[in-house]
């Protein structure tokens, strides 16, 4: 399976299902490749206990017969009593990555399994089975699915921060449907973000070769660990020029366990708003060579502020471990659990104090609007980045429930919701308290590909 996500540097990043697999000529640093009988290099032995865990995806999907724009204006619908256009099944395919085999569990990408009105999976014996989601997270671009099977094979998850640039890395996954696919490469960079437009993002860089059809597949070390689910490419023009991404398997797992718990990843706040401590700034803020991330504004009332945490704060650390710049932070502070503390490492005025928080929930299901008319939608506020296209703050629609309240009046996923009554709202808690007072009707002023347009929710 494989989805376009935005133009960077002129080529489009094309997200894929991956396979790649490391044969590279010589050893790896401190560990000997080992030799077939005839005592040519190989890597063998090792693929044949790690492939047994890598399966192929096969997802069927809806989508609208008609693309009249007529049907996305609720008043168009309402007025001619029109009913949802019909729907043709599609079929799509990519890879997971079996992480329990007790329980079935299988990792894959976000983009995968999108929309998927049905899932199988495909073990490398031929066994096939119906897949039960568990869970999704599309900021991060991680799924868990479940299968009831027997005698599975579970690939060992190894630590992702341990990766160097240069460690030899092999992938494995479905490329073009073709079937379980090898390739191999080396670790080309880390901690790359700016992939996509929004998102929490460390993305592991691999030459490895990728294509569509690979996307949640597996990015294993030369002694069998999965340190990654391949995710992305870098092309111009829908094939691999040796520029791929997956996502790091400590982020991965730190979202499954809130998926096993959840079904959802519940991030919680602090109230911060950041960016990198560029060299130039540091000069500036005499601060010497550190590393980490300025704090811009807190807002008031947050855990920060009453922690006692200011805009021009340098945060170096997070519970002993260095921050490397906002992007940074903000991955760490996203995937922490709701209700955890968390012991931050601040410069201030070339002092350097630790500072004790605790993550609190930020209200974004659609649970917190049963009984409005937004019930069934599952919002969130917007990111910088998203605020900085739509040129303003605002609350993003990241999924609406069939036949809900939200999508009987109209709501789609992507909407960004700007105002409510011509008042402008910032945050999930400003459209709760709005809607809170206009109980009987609101006008929801959106933004929807580009075009203003107003909703009305009674």
């Amino acid at each position: 399976m494989s989805m376009k996500i935005p133009r960077l540097r002129a080529a489009v990043i094309t997200l894929c299902t991956i396979l790649a697999l490391v044969a590279p000529p010589q050893a790896a640093v401190g560990q000997p490749m080992p030799e077939a009988g005839g005592g040519i290099p190989t890597i063998a032995p090792m693929l044949s206990r790690v492939t047994p865990a890598v399966v192929n995806i096969a997802v069927v999907s809806e989508t609208p017969v008609v693309s009249n724009p007529l049907y996305n204006d609720p008043y168009f619908r309402r007025f001619f009593d029109l009913r949802d256009p019909p729907m043709r099944r599609q079929m799509s395919a990519g890879s997971g990555v079996i992480v329990d085999a007790e329980n079935g569990y299988v990792l894959t990408n976000h983009h995968v399994v999108a929309e998927a009105s049905a899932i199988s999976v495909t073990l490398k014996d031929g066994r096939q089975f119906r897949a039960e989601l568990v869970g999704a997270d599309q900021a991060t671009e991680i799924a868990l699915l479940r299968i009831e099977a027997e005698d599975l094979v579970a690939l060992e998850i190894g630590d992702s921060d341990r990766l160097q640039v240069g460690d030899f890395v092999a992938a494995i996954g479905n490329p073009f449907g073709l079937g379980q696919t090898v390739t191999s490469g080396i670790v080309s960079a880390l901690g790359r973000s700016g992939i996509s437009r929004e998102g929490y993002e460390d993305f592991i860089q691999t030459d490895a070769s990728i294509n569509p059809g690979n996307s949640g597949g597996a990015l294993v070390t030369l002694d069998g660990r999965l340190v990654g689910i391949n995710t992305a490419i870098l092309t111009p023009a829908g094939g691999n020029i040796g520029i791929g991404f997956a996502v790091p398997s400590n982020m991965a797992v730190a979202v499954m366990r809130q998926l096993i718990e959840h079904g959802e990843v519940r991030r919680g706040r602090l109230g911060i708003g950041m960016h990198d401590l560029t060299p130039d700034l540091a000069e500036a803020l005499e601060l010497g060579g550190i590393h980490g991330a300025v704090i811009a504004n807190v807002e008031p009332g947050s855990p920060a502020e009453k922690a006692g945490l200011k805009a021009g704060d340098v945060v170096t650390a997070v519970d002993g471990a260095p921050v490397q710049g906002a992007t940074h932070l903000r991955n760490r502070l996203g995937l922490t659990p709701v209700g955890s503390t968390i012991r931050l490492t601040v410069r201030r005025e070339g002092d350097a104090r630790e500072v004790d928080l605790t993550i609190t929930a930020d209200a974004t299901s659609s649970g917190d609007f049963a009984g409005t008319p937004l019930d069934g939608a599952r919002l969130r506020n917007a990111s910088a980045e998203e605020a900085r296209r739509a040129g303003g703050a605002g609350i993003m629609v990241d999924s609406v429930e069939p036949d809900s309240l939200a999508a009987w009046i109209g709501l789609r996923r992507g909407d960004m919701i700007v105002a409510v009554n011509r008042t402008p709202v910032s945050s999930v808690a400003d459209l709760r308290d709005m809607l809170a007072g206009h109980r009987a009707v609101a006008a929801l002023e959106l933004i929807r590909d580009g075009s203003r347009l107003f909703i009305v929710a009674r």
